[in-house]
């Protein structure tokens, strides 16, 4: 191998290492956020990363890294066309099939990806699968997702027109609360989607997904309600299915949230 050609794949590998310990840099901070006890990485290494950022920056870029960036570009920055929605999605489900990142993989029945339109301009995103979501591999399909169908289509939609995810996609043991760790390893999943489908307007269902996305404490009788913005996209939180099955008279609360989503996507 010519001289060049081993500085090349050196430096290559290099940024890659450098890449890699800045995701796990980021992703031990948000743990700390979620309330996971976990060490964060020590200031030095921290700084030593950023060190190694700005020589590098000062030197050329491989090809190949090149390569890879403008795929990046081109997967999140270019709106892509229905086909290429389904395709991305398709992809990215089977990545998720075969995760074993938490323990949540060890008593799946299914993971529950998502479903609905790839191309919906309205998303719904809940906490985590029930019992008969985990049986079917598919999101909100016991009473609570009867319940959420008929939401969808007080506003004049289908179930069929939107896209519905979960911030976990497999089920926690007999519907407990999705934990930290779980959530921090899990919502990349659901990230990624938003990111192919770019909806024209979220709607979180219940603490859960509100507090994850808007990375904030605040409860959901806070949040709910009120328009925000997520990463560009408009985003508004509402109470859980599940809630307004044990508490129904918060039914009405719902119903004036949902309007100002059905008003949002008729401007």
């Amino acid at each position: 191998m010519n001289p060049s050609r081993q500085q090349s794949k050196l430096q290559e590998a290099k940024a890659e290492v450098l890449s890699l310990l800045k995701i796990l840099s980021d992703k031990v901070d948000l743990e700390r956020k979620l309330g996971v006890n976990y060490l964060q990485l020590d200031p030095i290494i921290k700084n030593n990363i950023s060190q190694e950022e700005e020589m590098i920056s000062q030197q050329p870029v491989p090809e190949s890294v090149c390569d890879n960036l403008d795929t990046y570009n081109e997967d999140t920055k270019v709106e892509l066309s229905k086909s290429e929605k389904i395709e991305a999605l398709s992809k990215l489900e089977e990545q998720v099939k075969k995760c074993t990142k938490c323990e949540l993989c060890n008593n799946r029945t299914n993971v529950v990806f998502g479903t609905g339109d790839q191309d919906a301009d309205l998303m719904f995103v809940g906490e985590a699968p029930g019992y008969y979501e985990d049986e079917q591999g598919e999101p909100f399909v016991g009473k609570a997702g009867q319940l959420l169908t008929k939401i969808i289509e007080s506003i004049g939609l289908k179930r069929s027109d939107v896209y519905i995810a979960n911030i976990l996609k497999c089920r926690p043991p007999d519907n407990r609360n999705p934990n930290a760790n779980e959530i921090v390893m899990c919502s990349p999943h659901l990230i990624r989607q938003i990111e192919i489908i770019r909806p024209k307007i979220i709607c979180a269902l219940g603490t859960f997904a509100a507090q994850t996305l808007l990375d904030t404490k605040e409860t959901i009788g806070k949040l709910r309600g009120k328009f925000f913005e997520y990463q560009s996209t408009k985003f508004l939180a509402t109470y859980h299915p599940a809630y307004l099955l044990r508490n129904p008279g918060d039914k009405k609360k719902v119903w004036t949230d949902i309007k100002k989503v059905r008003d949002f996507l008729q401007e």
